[in-house]
């Protein structure tokens, strides 16, 4: 049991927003019925912790626990309100001008893993996360981020048709949208 503990932890930890037990049983290949006994063990494994794990109907989400609230919400205050670093501008400028875009294409463009500067994005209110049942999450930056530079959409940024429009660009990225569709159906078989 301790292995899928481990594995729902991972996932509650990463996950920007709260799991539902089929996703969670989905993702671990495991019956329900597991999962539900993993989550009650991991739940009080939380006990007097710096976090603790919520449910709330059949959706379960990490979080702060509720005497640590206070510092954590100055904490993330103070980061919303700070300057971008240079990764956190890279990644925002590629979502601008070529979302809406998937983790992997964004990851394949910048080169590295964009996990939690995604994560940091979403939490200031940048960029957003949407479900395409074809092409997965998509990232694309928010109204709110629109707002604040003044463009009523992104075409409106400078220099957008060149930068959106890039041919290698388009190239290495139908390549990974092949692969993706390469690598469904190899799981499907």
């Amino acid at each position: 049991m301790s292995s899928l503990k481990s594995k729902i932890e991972s996932l509650l930890f990463i996950s920007p927003k709260p799991l539902e037990i089929k996703k969670i049983s989905e993702l671990t290949k495991k019956e329900i019925s597991e999962v539900e006994e993993a989550v009650k063990e991991l739940t009080d494994d939380y006990i007097d912790r710096g976090l603790e794990i919520k449910r709330l109907g059949n959706k379960l989400q990490m979080m702060t626990s509720g005497e640590n609230y206070k510092l954590a919400q100055d904490f993330v205050k103070e980061e919303i309100t700070g300057e971008l670093t240079r990764p956190s501008l890279e990644t925002l400028t590629v979502i601008a001008y070529r979302g809406p875009i998937t983790k992997t294409e964004l990851e394949m463009i910048r080169g590295v893993n964009c996990s939690m500067i995604l994560r940091n994005l979403m939490i200031r209110g940048l960029v957003e996360e949407n479900e395409d049942k074809q092409r997965g999450f998509l990232y694309n930056i928010t109204f709110e981020f629109m707002k604040y530079l003044g463009i009523t959409e992104a075409k409106d940024l400078p220099e957008f048709d060149k930068l959106n429009n890039d041919d290698n660009l388009k190239k290495l990225l139908s390549g990974i949208n092949k692969e993706e569709k390469e690598d469904e159906r190899i799981e499907v078989v």
